[in-house]
């Protein structure tokens, strides 16, 4: 099958290269006996490759069984996954097979495999290296031919530095490495699939599919989906139950959008690699103009000076006045690079030209430098500028329309 047909199979939605390179390698390996980790956020559909690697290996009518690790109680996981001898514990009133006796000839998928406890990962370890498991409470071996396929959204890395999962088990199963990417590396596909979820909804409730305005789009493609598919999915179908108009904008679908500080905020689709990017945007663009007023400060006071050693302007004028305030510091001394030097003894009767050159390295301007004054003075202006216009106006500053709303709420800006 090609990857078109894969995904129209598995009822996969997207075009990125992200998700088309795991399907390919899933499509790859399956032919082969092979372990393989599929990493991932959670909610990004880690659960379909397991199911792709089965349908396309050779394995494909034997059993496929899907066991999450996390849900299953630390003290009965060895019994689940390997079976048990009756009266092997209190409860065991009868032999019973486990998920690896049953599989035989067939897939495993063990779905959150960084939950494993240690001793069930030494079992693990001992069927993935030589096909063979004792069940609880026994002491025969028996044999399994079973292809085991993980999937965790814990760094394992981590996880092993920490000493919560085994490093041996770790290579064992990462024989292949998938990587599911997140949904918002993913841009190109959020809107499909939420036409997708739309329309699915829309049949299931007997009720016309909502759709977005462009400013609603707009916002749906910034935010960053920390809970992936299943969070868009959740969120359309809200949308879909709960709002009377079929036409959803942008402040219908901002109560839908949760709000958490930290890497949750909506952000600028280029840095949404970083977890802060958009108070980073802010700040950087703050330093920018911040930066640009002192580069300004710096060439408005080399202009005087020159106009005043050329004698073009009187020592004593307002303008010289401007520049010696500007170099003067708290108690009245004149203050370059950090020390202190002669304040300039410019006079009528003398000519400039016998003055030596008076070179600025650093200069202090008596001015507010905080940093929320700087940006009370920017959103105010970039409001002016567009007559109240916040879509515009957030363009301009660079940061998110949701996050122009957050600054105006916060600083109590008037509109």
């Amino acid at each position: 099958m090609d990857l078109q047909q894969i995904k129209q199979r598995f009822g996969i939605i997207g075009n990125s290269f992200g998700l088309n390179r795991a399907i390919d390698v899933a499509v790859q390996v399956a032919p082969t006996d092979l372990s393989v980790l599929i990493t991932g956020e959670s909610g990004t559909g880690k659960e379909v490759f397991p199911q792709i690697i089965h349908q396309s290996s050779a394995r494909k009518h034997g059993s496929y069984i899907a066991v999450n690790c996390g849900a299953i109680p630390e003290g009965t996981i060895d019994s689940e996954l390997f079976g048990h001898e009756k009266g092997a514990f209190t409860g065991a009133l009868s032999d019973r097979k486990g998920y690896f006796e049953e599989a035989n000839g067939g897939t495993i998928f063990l779905d959150e495999i960084g939950e494993l406890p240690l001793n069930t990962q030494v079992r693990l370890l001992r069927v993935l290296e030589a096909g063979e498991f004792i069940k609880v409470g026994s002491s025969k071996v028996l044999k399994t031919d079973v292809r085991v396929v993980a999937a965790t959204n814990v760094n394992m890395e981590k996880a092993i530095k920490e000493g919560k999962f085994r490093e041996d088990l770790y290579y064992r199963l990462n024989s292949v490495p998938i990587t599911i990417p997140p949904l918002r590396d993913r841009s190109d596909d959020i809107y499909l699939l939420f036409r997708k979820f739309a329309n699915d909804f829309a049949t299931r409730y007997r009720m016309p599919a909502i759709r977005l305005s462009e400013d609603a789009k707009e916002m749906l493609l910034r935010y960053r989906w920390p809970g992936n598919i299943r969070q868009l999915k959740n969120i359309t179908e809200q949308i879909s139950v709960i709002e009377q108009r079929r036409e959803i904008d942008s402040e219908a679908i901002s109560k839908y959008l949760p709000y958490h500080s930290g890497d949750n905020l909506p952000a600028i689709i280029d840095n949404s690699s970083k977890p802060d990017a958009d108070f980073s945007t802010e700040r950087e663009i703050l330093y920018k103009v911040l930066f640009d007023m002192k580069k300004d400060m710096n060439d408005l006071k080399k202009l005087v000076l020159d106009m005043m050693e050329n004698g073009n302007i009187s020592s004593h004028s307002e303008h010289a006045q401007i520049i010696q305030k500007l170099y003067q510091g708290e108690d009245g001394d004149f203050v370059r690079s950090g020390n202190n030097v002669p304040p300039m003894s410019y006079s009528p009767s003398v000519n400039d030209d016998e003055h030596e050159s008076i070179q600025d390295t650093e200069e202090f301007v008596e001015e507010s430098l905080s940093l929320a004054d700087k940006e009370i003075e920017l959103i105010k202006k970039a409001l002016d500028k567009y007559n109240g216009r916040r879509k515009q106006a957030a363009v301009e500053l660079g940061i998110s329309e949701r996050t122009l709303y957050r600054k105006i709420k916060e600083y109590q800006i008037e509109r």
